[in-house]
C-alpha cells in the first residue's frame, strides 16, 4: 500500500460513503487510478466498494473476526515480527483478543518454554501446534463472530494469573491518544489483563488511528510499548516519548 492509497484509506474513513469521483478530485489523480486504488483496498478489507462509490467499515460495531483478519494484513504481519523483538524463552503472556494478536500467536514457534494465557480462540488454535508451550485458555461464552471467550469469564480468567508479558489490542484511537473499544465486555477484560501484566504491549494496526468507536478505554500511554506498522504523526510520537512510551513501527 503506497503513501496515496494509505491517505485515501484515512479520508473515506474521516468523510464518510463518497463518489469515486470525490476521492479523484481530493487527491487530483484520474478516476481510473481512484478505481484501481479502491480495488486493491477493499480487496485488503481496508475500505468497502460498491457502485463507483467508496465505503469506510463501520467502527460501531466489529466487523467479523475473518474481515479483520485479512483488513491490511501485511501490516499486521509486519507488527508480528516487531513483536517478537519484547519476548524471550520461558516468558508468561497474556494474550488478547484480536487480529493481530493472533498473528503475534502464530509468530511464536521458535520461542521455548512459554506459558500462554488468552481468551482469544484463534490464537490458541495457531499456539495449538507450537512444540514448547503451556496453553491455558478461558471457559465461558464463546463470541463467535470474533472468535473469543467474552463476559465475566473472561474478567475473572485474567484475574487469576500473573503475566510478565500481557499483548493486547483495541478498536480504534484517536488523534489524542484516546483508546476504544466496542463494548463493556471488552474494556473489562483488557482491564482485568493489563492489571495483571508486568509490562504491557499494545498492537495497534495503523486502519485504527484517528478513530473512535463507542466506548472509551485508557489513554495509549498508559503501556510500555506501541507496536504498529507506520510512523504515527509526529505530535503523537513526541507525546508519547515524553511519557515514556516506547514505540516500534
Amino acid at each position: 500500500m503506497n503513501k496515496r492509497q494509505y491517505e485515501i484509506v484515512q479520508w473515506v474513513n474521516k468523510n464518510g460513503r463518497r463518489s469515486l469521483n470525490d476521492v479523484a478530485d481530493a487527491f487530483s489523480v484520474s478516476v481510473q487510478t481512484v478505481r484501481s486504488d479502491i480495488r486493491l483496498l477493499a480487496d485488503k478489507g481496508l475500505i468497502l466498494r460498491n457502485h463507483g462509490e467508496a465505503i469506510p467499515f463501520p467502527h460501531r460495531e466489529n466487523i467479523s473476526f475473518d474481515q479483520r483478519k485479512i483488513r491490511n494484513l501485511e501490516g499486521k504481519l509486519r507488527i508480528a515480527d516487531l513483536c517478537m523483538s519484547k519476548i524471550t524463552n520461558y516468558q508468561s503472556l497474556f494474550l488478547g483478543t484480536g487480529s493481530s494478536v493472533s498473528e503475534v500467536a502464530a509468530n511464536l514457534d521458535s520461542l521455548k518454554g512459554l506459558q500462554v494465557m488468552t481468551t482469544n480462540l484463534h490464537a490458541a488454535r495457531n499456539l495449538c501446534e507450537h512444540p514448547d508451550c503451556e496453553l491455558t485458555i478461558a471457559g465461558g461464552q464463546v463470541r463467535k463472530r470474533d472468535q473469543d471467550v467474552v463476559g465475566g469469564d473472561a474478567v475473572r480468567f485474567f484475574q487469576r494469573y500473573r503475566a510478565d508479558i500481557g499483548i493486547f489490542s483495541v478498536a480504534a484511537m484517536n488523534k489524542n491518544g484516546e483508546l476504544f473499544d466496542f463494548t463493556d465486555d471488552d474494556i473489562m477484560a483488557l482491564e482485568a489483563l493489563v492489571d495483571n501484566s508486568q509490562y504491557r504491549i499494545l498492537v495497534l494496526d495503523s486502519t485504527k488511528f484517528d478513530l473512535e468507536s463507542r466506548c472509551v478505554w485508557r489513554r495509549v500511554c498508559d503501556y510500555h510499548c506501541l507496536i504498529t506498522d507506520i510512523k504515527p504523526s509526529q505530535w503523537l510520537l513526541s507525546k508519547l516519548h515524553s511519557q515514556g512510551v516506547e514505540v516500534l513501527y
